[in-house]
């Protein structure tokens, strides 16, 4: 970056047992932005450092790459078209800032083409789904995670395509995201403690279709159970079972913005039950940016 030597002189003050000062070169090399982490890390593993100053470097790249997610969160909150795939992107380098963006999307593809080869205009909904089901449970492995249900590791979409395993909303994600880019009208469904998808009549009207429920559904896909298909009746259930009202919202599709908050708001609860305050003070300034949206 320009100008390396002004800010490895103020790498230099970062030990400054002066706090006053310690705090005009924080605020300084914050205002760089993430290009100068690489000179903090480089900095970091010199041997002629002490503790202070490491555990000061640590700090500074921990808030510069928090600062950078929460602005690009809000950029994305902001825009008018909100990709879901970037979004859940942007909630992964949260954790992991250097995470590769194009690799994500080329595993992506990769799934996609793999569905596509077997998917062809004269299918039923109902044949699509299985084939999906097929290549995305069968061949590529995908699984809810059962064992490790509210590890944090469900809810980055990094490790998600790593792993192969998931939560209920981050499969529900990755599959929404597959289908959609297939012309397959798969959209997410925000019940409580629990997430699905919303297969809709492609033509947006019953009498089309004549299977189509009042909200445009055709049927509902359990991302986290294999892809297992159900109706309204086990939702109606569902919701009786956990003493909630029969509302529209839990029958219907929601926004990307109420998936990528849900997916932040799951890693706020991951990261309570693992005592990590301040992974969950930071989430939830994440999260507040939703209360802001336009």
């Amino acid at each position: 970056m320009e100008n390396d030597n002004s800010v490895l002189a103020l790498v230099r003050l970062i030990e400054d047992p002066d706090e006053s000062i310690y705090e005009h070169v924080r605020d300084e090399l914050i205002s760089k932005g993430p290009q100068i982490i690489p000179i903090l890390e480089s900095s970091w593993e010199a041997e002629d450092y002490g503790l202070l100053f490491q555990t000061r470097i640590e700090n500074l790249i921990n808030e510069i790459q928090f600062i950078s997610a929460k602005n690009r969160l809000k950029k994305w909150i902001e825009s008018p078209n909100k990709d879901l795939l970037e979004g859940a992107i942007i909630v992964a380098q949260y954790q992991y800032p250097n995470v590769d963006e194009d690799e994500i999307k080329n595993k992506v593809q990769l799934i996609r083409k793999d569905i596509w080869l077997e998917l062809n205009e004269g299918q039923t909904a109902y044949e699509k789904v299985r084939i999906f089901n097929k290549v995305f449970y069968g061949k590529f492995g995908f699984k809810g995670n059962s064992q490790n249900f509210h590890s944090p590791l469900n809810s980055y979409i990094n490790t998600v395509l790593e792993t192969k395993k998931g939560n209920p909303l981050s499969l529900c994600l990755l599959y929404s995201v597959l289908a959609c880019s297939l012309d397959m009208p798969i959209h997410g469904v925000n019940l409580p403690n629990h997430f699905i998808l919303a297969y809709m009549d492609e033509y947006n009207t019953a009498t089309l279709s004549g299977n189509a429920n009042e909200f445009g559904v055709l049927f509902y896909i359990n991302a986290f159970s294999r892809g297992g298909i159900f109706d309204e009746n086990e939702i109606k259930a569902f919701l009786k079972g956990i003493n909630k009202e029969e509302l529209s919202e839990y029958f219907a599709p929601c926004s990307n913005t109420d998936i990528i908050k849900r997916m932040v708001t799951n890693l706020i609860n991951s990261f309570q039950q693992s005592g990590s305050k301040r992974k969950v003070n930071e989430l939830t300034e994440l999260r507040n940016l939703f209360d802001f949206e336009l």
